[in-house]
């Protein structure tokens, strides 16, 4: 590789209407975070909007390093504003790297690359399809979990305080 140099990105746009959760309501806010998103601007923003009800649903999206950034914001909100709902998708999008060569006699290099993205769907009104992969609630049922009609397992027991550890004595 000493032989080239980094050319262009060229990155897969990500849309709206691409967005892959279904059931989406009209009136829902955006928010694509970037790696040097502020999370101040991003959760001041959104809950303005929030506050203001000119939107009963957010869609946190974070590409590549932002996905931490998205699902922090997304937690924030959620505990902020006790919304009930959460739909949460993930993809990938397509990413091509050019590397242009120094050398007289080389060819371009594309180096074709697939970066994560996360969303996440906030929504204070109910969703229609409970159902769907990656659903979760904030009192019910999360993703993972199988329904809770199936009760044949063990009861979940809350934790018990444990008593603090005592050093025992050495016998001399």
């Amino acid at each position: 590789m000493e032989n080239y140099f980094k050319g262009k990105n060229v990155e897969e746009e990500l849309e709206r209407n691409k967005i892959p959760i279904k059931d989406l309501p009209e009136n829902f806010l955006w928010m694509q975070v970037k790696g040097g998103s502020k999370m101040t601007n991003l959760l001041s923003h959104v809950t303005g909007i929030l506050e203001d009800k000119a939107a009963t649903a957010v869609v946190w999206t974070g590409s590549g390093v932002g996905i931490s950034k998205a699902i922090s914001c997304a937690e924030i909100i959620k505990r902020q504003f006790s919304i009930e709902h959460q739909v949460t998708k993930l993809t990938y999008k397509k990413v091509e790297e050019f590397w242009e060569p120094k050398v007289d006699g080389l060819e371009t290099i594309i180096v074709k690359r697939q970066i994560p993205v996360i969303h996440i769907l906030l929504s204070i009104e109910v969703i229609p399809d409970t159902n769907q992969i990656g659903y979760q609630t904030l009192s019910g049922k999360k993703f993972w979990q199988k329904d809770q009609a199936n009760s044949s397992q063990k009861p979940h027991q809350s934790y018990k305080s444990k008593k603090p550890f005592k050093h025992k004595k050495q016998q001399t």
